[in-house]
């Protein structure tokens, strides 16, 4: 894959960084959006270190017009798009009782909405290009609704269940030059998760076949494979990563 270049959202740090790193082992380019600038230089670090190009971009990706500026900088900066990580995402633990309507607006701007404005500014760029690929991070909450963990509320799990939905509609309106896939991670352990895994991931394991939690970089094995894997017989997927996760 030398000389094609993937953009991973939220690609700071967690299962972004870890998609990221895969993906420079792959052979990709990176370019990093996020607003942890300090965390996306580290990683921009790690990944010069495995002699790819990255590049950082700051921004909110809830944020429609900064979605193309960021595609824009991107293209002018590497020359083309060939992947594109849909991983941002924030959790709300609120029940439906307890959220108001600003929260529930800004978890399915960041974790649904988000997915379209890059996919939405990017597309055309890999079009242009002669196709590519497109992975956005959906989560097992969005098949079970979620009782395990407090990202597994009901705001999250909609807006995730979103992106399952986005993905197949997409898969056929853009193939078959793009491949659009989906991943729906378990319980993994991340920045993002560690108050729940501390106190609960012994607990946690014990209701998942493998015995343990997964890393960044279970998901990130999938996600190259995604985006790197030629030929590629798969879209408007969702794939399970959790290890069968079945205490949900």
């Amino acid at each position: 894959m030398t000389g094609k270049v993937a953009i991973v959202t939220g690609g700071a740090r967690g299962i972004g960084r870890g998609c990221a790193l895969e993906l420079a082992r792959q052979g990709f380019d990176l370019a990093l959006v996020d607003l942890l600038t300090p965390e996306m230089e580290r990683t921009k670090g790690e990944l010069e270190a495995l002699g790819r190009r990255a590049t950082i971009h700051e921004a909110d990706v809830a944020d429609f017009a900064r979605a193309g500026a960021v595609v824009r900088e991107v293209q002018a900066a590497h020359g083309r798009i060939d992947a594109l990580v849909n991983n941002a995402g924030k959790a709300n633990p609120a029940g439906i009782l307890d959220i108001t309507e600003e929260a529930f607006d800004r978890t399915i701007a960041i974790n649904l909405k988000s997915c379209f404005n890059y996919i939405h500014h990017a597309a055309p760029v890999m079009l242009e290009g002669g196709g590519g690929r497109i992975v956005s991070m959906s989560s097992l909450n969005a098949l079970s609704g979620g009782v395990t963990a407090a990202v597994s509320k009901f705001s999250y799990a909609a807006a995730k269940a979103g992106i399952l939905g986005m993905t197949r509609a997409l898969a056929k309106e853009l193939g078959p030059r793009i491949l659009v896939n989906a991943i729906c991670p378990g319980v993994i352990e991340t920045e993002l998760g560690n108050a729940i895994t501390r106190a609960r991931g012994p607990e946690l394991a014990r209701g998942i076949a493998l015995q343990r939690l997964g890393t960044p970089a279970d998901v990130a094995n999938i996600v190259a494979f995604l985006c790197a894997s030629e030929p590629c017989f798969i879209t408007g997927q969702a794939f399970q990563v959790d290890g069968f996760q079945f205490n949900v």
